[in-house]
């Protein structure tokens, strides 16, 4: 599966424990990433700064659905899961 440019679940929904520029003990779960911009769009896409789990996640129908407002309530119920 192909990311949905402009969704932003991903950096949304998950808590992420690394280190992010402008979030150096990185963000809670819920809280919109201060790199993803005003089209959902990730500011460190490509760059050595991106955190690496950013980095591994790969788009999947089981965590991303059919809609960006799927992936939302899909990853947090997985972050509620995994926690």
């Amino acid at each position: 599966m192909q990311c949905r440019a402009g969704c932003g679940a991903c950096c949304i929904a998950p808590s992420i424990s690394s280190p992010i520029p402008g979030m150096p003990l990185g963000k809670p779960a819920g809280v919109r990433c201060v790199q993803l911009d005003e089209r959902n769009l990730c500011r460190l896409f490509g760059l050595a700064q991106r955190p690496a789990v950013c980095g591994q996640f790969s788009a999947d129908p089981l965590v991303c659905g059919e809609t960006d407002e799927q992936a939302v309530r899909l990853l947090t119920e997985w972050e509620q899961l995994t926690a």
